[in-house]
């Protein structure tokens, strides 16, 4: 797992140990970023279900003015810490050990970037899409970038939101969504 571009390009980034956490697959971040590409410098971004970091940590080096990086579990948030720290982009990071929808429910800032990739056996994606067109946290023209297992389905718009694009890369699939 690496830093495609930026600052931080090449750099070899920690993932916490066990299953707990599944890091998302370089050629599937390629493509993310690829697609997104002209939606990251000078953004604000929000890494929810954070795990390693990796996808807050490519928008920050690629140029992302500020990311949040949720985490209920203290080994991803050390190992974020760890991430941030190697790629010298902490300075513009805030790292947060907390459950990823309690912090949604209290939640105040506005994001032009959102990251979803909870684990796949639970309703958390779909339990975090909907609390963010609850609370529009997501700026006008904002984008969540969404990460499942190919075979589940979500809906094609959510309050505020509808489906920009959809890619499939083996047994993951993205969904990204954006604000009108």
């Amino acid at each position: 797992m690496r830093v495609i571009t930026g600052s931080a390009r090449g750099m070899q980034l920690k993932a916490p140990k066990g299953m707990d956490t599944r890091p998302t697959l370089d050629q599937v971040k390629e493509a993310v970023f690829s697609a997104i590409q002209f939606e990251v410098e000078g953004r604000c971004v929000l890494d929810l279900f954070a795990g390693s970091g990796q996808m807050g940590i490519e928008a920050l080096s690629r140029g992302a003015k500020s990311a949040v990086f949720v985490d209920m579990g203290k080994e991803p948030c050390r190992i974020v810490r760890e991430n941030l720290e190697k790629t010298r982009l902490l300075e513009r990071a805030q790292i947060l050990q907390r459950d990823s929808l309690a912090y949604l429910s209290s939640c105040r800032e506005k994001f032009d970037l959102i990251f979803l990739d909870p684990p796949y056996a639970k309703d958390l994606l779909e339990n975090a899409l909907k609390r963010i067109s609850e609370i529009d946290i997501l700026s006008d023209g904002g984008i969540i970038i969404c990460e499942r297992p190919a075979d589940k389905s979500l809906s094609d718009e959510y309050p505020g939101c509808s489906v920009w694009r959809e890619y499939r890369h083996g047994s993951v699939a993205i969904t990204i969504y954006r604000k009108a």
